[in-house]
């Protein structure tokens, strides 16, 4: 597979990760919690968080990274922050399709989360910016020290289950535009941003349709005045007006993100 046909051609600034030297922190010591954008990470209480930290290594990815490879083992799990990644499947080493996308709202490799060691799908970055990875090694021992850790990517696993196997159904039963509606509201949505860039190819790809479906789809959407759309480069104009396009997944969709563990700054 062309690396280049997986890869769109979005443009978002890299912001820097500062994670603070929490190691030998004093028992006793206050602490204070760094920001964190990663919505699993925020969610976790704050004893809890102050253990995982030191072994998160900040990590600025670049569009069209490939992070895992189906069937290959998984060596590290990625908490985006700023980046988007596409979770896509590969059939007979040459047809690609998109099954989910992952944000600040989620985790790359939570196969490793449910005992598996081989990734089933090939995560490609998407969106470039920065995240936070952990060895193998390292997940599997905050995992074991830490029940709230455990169950945060457990929901986590489901929900992208989810989004999976409603994908499977969209691509079979609802038109083109109503998906294409669908995916660039997921877009926005992990990106928290109406602007972004991305080529016909790599849409095409994504949804498993052709380039002229994809042309035809967003025209139609410019016409409405839905989104503007011009030499690869596309602002939501109108949400509600997009949201209406759109198939009954994204309703679903943004349900169970919302159902996630929310931050809890309080916890102990």
């Amino acid at each position: 597979m062309n690396k280049a046909a997986l890869t769109g051609r979005f443009a978002v600034g890299d912001c820097a990760c500062v994670l603070p030297h929490i190691r030998g922190v004093a028992a006793g010591a206050a602490w204070t919690m760094p920001p964190i954008s990663n919505k699993l990470l925020a969610a976790l209480p704050r004893a809890a968080l102050r253990d995982v930290l030191p072994v998160l290594a900040p990590v600025t990815l670049v569009l069209g990274d490939v992070l895992h490879e189906p069937g290959q083992p998984l060596r590290h799990v990625y908490f985006p922050l700023t980046c988007l990644v596409s979770l896509i499947v590969v059939v007979e080493d040459q047809l690609a399709l998109e099954v989910a996308l992952v944000g600040r709202e989620g985790v790359v490799g939570v196969s490793l989360v449910l005992g598996a060691d081989l990734s089933p799908v090939r995560a490609v970055v998407q969106g470039g910016g920065t995240a936070l990875r952990v060895t193998k090694a390292a997940l599997r021992t905050a995992l074991r020290d830490h029940a709230p850790l455990q169950n945060v990517l457990r929901r986590y696993a489901n929900t992208l289950i989810g989004e999976i196997a409603r994908t499977a159904g969209c691509n079979r039963f609802h038109l083109l535009e109503a998906r294409l509606a669908r995916w660039l509201l997921m877009t926005r949505d992990r990106m928290e941003s109406s602007d972004f860039r991305m080529t016909q190819e790599f849409l095409s790809t994504m949804l498993g349709v052709r380039r002229v479906g994809i042309s035809d789809a967003a025209s139609s959407f410019q016409r409405r005045h839905l989104i503007e759309y011009s030499r690869g480069h596309i602002t939501i104009l109108d949400h509600e007006g997009l949201e209406a396009a759109s198939c009954s997944c994204y309703a679903h969709d943004a349900a169970d993100v919302r159902a996630l563990p929310a931050w809890r700054p309080a916890a102990a």
